[in-house]
This record gives C-alpha cells, sequence and structure tokens, in this order.
C-alpha cells in the first residue's frame, strides 16, 4: 500500500493534547508514513520541534505565521526561530506569509516586513520555506517575484485563481491542496489543481483544520488524505495509488526527506 506525506499539518495544536500518543498510532496504522508537523509562532515552532524529536515518522517547520504577527514581535523571536531552523529536523522556514482576511491582523506592511524577513531567513539557510497567502495573492506575487530563483517552497492550502497558480508554478512553486477540493463548492481549488504539474502536486491536511467530505466539520488528522487522493485521482484521471505516491515522492524532495 502506497504511504500518505502530509506536507503541513499542526499537531502542535491543543486540539490534539489529550489524545496524541494514540493518534500517532493511528496514523501508522493508517498508512501514513511521514507529516510535516508546522510551526506558526516561536511557541508553537518549539512545540513542533519537541515533537519531532520522538516521533520517527515527522519532521518540523519553524516560522511566523501572519497572524500571529503582533506588536510586541520582535529581533529576538526571529531570531529564535533562525536557532530552531538549526535542528536536524527542521526542514523549512514556515509557515510564513500574509493574510489580509482578518480585520485585528497586523496591518499589511508588518504583515510583509515579517514576511520578507523570513524569506531572507531562508535564503541564508538555504532551506524551503511554507507560504501562507489568504486574500493577499497580489502582494504575495510581488514579494515573491523578488525572490525568484533564490527561494524554494510549497504555497499551502492554494485558494487562489487557475492564473495566479500558473505564475507561482512559474517560480518553481510546489502547491498543497487539503480537503477542500473534496467540497461541493470546490470548483475554484480544482481548477488550480489541474494546472499544477505532477511532480509539484502535493496534499496535506493543515489539520485539525479542513476535514474533507465525509468527516466535514471534524477534527481533521492525516489519515483522512486517503480521501483528498481519491478526489484528485477521480479528476486527473489516475488512480489513489499513483496520487500517493506521486505527492510523497515531491514532498520527500521538497523537504529532502529520505525516502
Amino acid at each position: 500500500m502506497e504511504k500518505i506525506f502530509d506536507s503541513h499539518s499542526h499537531y502542535n495544536n491543543s486540539a490534539f493534547s489529550e489524545d496524541y500518543n494514540a493518534l500517532m498510532q493511528h496514523l501508522k496504522d493508517n498508512g501514513v508514513g511521514y507529516v510535516m508537523n508546522c510551526g506558526s509562532s516561536v511557541q508553537a515552532s518549539r512545540k513542533a520541534l519537541e515533537q519531532s524529536e520522538t516521533s520517527d515518522f515527522m519532521c518540523f517547520s519553524a516560522g511566523i505565521h501572519p497572524l500571529d504577527i503582533e506588536d510586541d514581535t520582535c529581533d529576538a523571536d526571529f531570531e529564535e526561530i533562525e536557532k530552531m531552523a538549526a535542528h536536524p529536523k527542521c526542514k523549512a522556514i514556515g509557515e510564513i506569509g500574509l493574510d489580509y482576511h482578518y480585520d485585528d491582523a497586523a496591518e499589511p506592511q508588518k504583515q510583509k516586513e515579517a514576511f520578507i524577513r523570513q524569506l531572507d531567513m531562508a535564503v541564508k539557510l538555504d532551506m524551503p520555506v511554507i507560504i501562507h497567502i489568504r486574500e493577499a495573492m497580489q502582494d504575495s506575487l510581488e514579494i515573491l517575484k523578488m525572490y525568484k530563483g533564490r527561494v524554494r517552497g510549497v504555497i499551502h492550502c492554494f485558494s487562489g485563481s487557475a492564473e495566479s497558480c500558473k505564475e507561482l508554478v512559474k517560480m518553481g512553486y510546489y502547491i498543497g491542496f487539503t480537503g477542500v477540493v473534496t467540497f461541493k463548492n470546490a470548483r475554484k481549488a480544482l481548477e488550480a489543481m489541474k494546472v499544477v504539474p505532477f511532480d509539484r502536486l502535493l496534499i496535506e491536511t493543515d489539520c485539525p483544520y479542513m476535514a474533507p467530505e465525509p468527516y466535514r466539520g471534524k477534527r481533521c488528522d492525516s489519515s483522512m488524505l486517503h480521501q483528498v487522493a481519491q478526489k484528485i485521482a477521480d479528476e486527473l484521471g489516475k488512480t489513489k495509488e499513483e496520487v500517493l505516491a506521486q505527492t510523497y515522492k515531491n514532498a520527500a524532495r521538497l523537504f529532502e526527506i529520505e525516502q
């Protein structure tokens, strides 16, 4: 049976605190071969680091999410992210990016500064990035064009148009899709997914969020990617096994995980 590589999870989230050990065994028993446990703040990155040290099928990323940028975010926070990035199981800087959805989020200029600072960190450390873009595609594209050829990574939980997806693919990025592709209103995501070369496609949960049908509304975990892979396979005229094998290979290549 082909194994799942969940390229974006948040097992450092408190939603998993009560049954974490049992859940890790459940994942192994249900075809999950590897997971990327993503940092979204200094604290969440620390937790992801600790969890990766006790797991033989987990790596982690360190970064500050745009919605975790606060007025008191300072040099020391970015310095700690860089320090954690030196850990052997840290395989990316992230998740980082821009999010203009919420009125109480940090102002766009402050988000951009944090995004650019962490992109510079990725260049310095020669590490891939995990990028979050929500209602900020134009600004994100303008920034990423400045780093074309210098930064590699994934645009996770892609929510943009097929045209913006093409631009990002041309810049060399991988594109990640979640359980959203199984929703009834998934037309936009599916159109974008179809322009992604098969060797640049990733599947992810963003768990505990984004559970696919028929689990929508429940706590998500990596074993549910069987449903995501099946939906993508149906749309691309491939088998689920082909999708799982290729997306595992793609994620392992991006994050430099030995297969």
